[in-house]
């Protein structure tokens, strides 16, 4: 197994989460902006340079998922413990994330091998998480920023939700088929 360059931007977006938490809980919020937003455009270059130069691996389909629950989770719990955000948002974040775990835990307990991919929906909702975050960020230089903030808890929460049952329902599907489309009775 090689390392290429997307599985390195990855593990950077990795390390750079415990800095984004420090400078989150000293209140250097500028600083956990700017981590936040290289991280952020870390995510895409990997993805991009992945598609570009045909360079997928296994590893970088396990590591992108876990950097992204990494880096969103942490900034959400940060941000619901320094009162930015409502904290009903980011246990909506950690559920979805937290149900995705234990999905695929029961797919590997039962031996059922699926492919790591996110879902349309899966991406809109972390481009949207991703938004929440670095805005709530920027909340105090933005003015009149109340209500657009708050609106985009509602659509993170919305989608978020979306996302998870999407999940749920293809889940549900795969362990219907590998059961061979037994019912028990």
């Amino acid at each position: 197994m090689t390392i290429n360059f997307p599985n390195i931007l990855t593990i950077f977006r990795i390390l750079l989460t415990p800095l984004f938490v420090i400078f989150m809980l000293k209140n250097l919020f500028s600083y956990a902006l700017l981590v936040f937003t290289i991280a952020a455009i870390s995510d895409g270059l990997d993805g991009l340079l992945a598609r570009y130069f045909n360079q997928y691996s296994v590893l970088g389909a396990y590591l992108d998922p876990i950097a992204d629950k990494l880096l969103l989770g942490s900034a959400f719990v940060c941000l619901a413990v320094l009162k930015i955000i409502p904290p009903w948002l980011t246990v909506i974040v950690l559920s979805r994330d937290i149900l995705i775990v234990i999905g695929i835990a029961l797919f590997t307990i039962a031996g059922i091998h699926i492919k790591v991919k996110p879902t349309l929906v899966s991406k809109c909702t972390t481009f949207v998480q991703v938004l929440t975050i670095f805005l709530s960020l920027l909340n105090p230089q933005i003015p009149d920023a109340h209500t657009i903030i708050w609106s985009l808890f509602w659509l993170t929460a919305g989608f978020t939700i979306a996302s998870g049952l999407h999940y749920i329902y293809l889940g549900l599907n795969i362990f219907q088929d590998a059961s061979g489309n037994s019912q028990i009775e």
